[in-house]
């Protein structure tokens, strides 16, 4: 039974990753602003984001 967990959450993780870059690249830029981070690893920070609100965001649908 607990593969079938890991599978919806992924499932509803995949659909969320278009609409949760826009807040990654938003938080991105503020932390660039805020601690002066170097803008060279911005798309990798953005890329993290979006994966881990994603899977937030599975996780929620998933088990709310």
């Amino acid at each position: 039974m607990n593969d079938i967990n890991i599978v919806l959450t992924l499932v509803f993780s995949i659909v969320m990753l278009l609409f949760m870059s826009y807040p990654a690249m938003r938080i991105s830029e503020w932390l660039e602003e805020r601690f002066g981070l170097d803008p060279k690893h911005h798309a990798l920070r953005v890329i993290s984001l979006t994966i881990v609100f994603s899977l937030l965001i599975g996780i929620f649908l998933r088990y709310a």
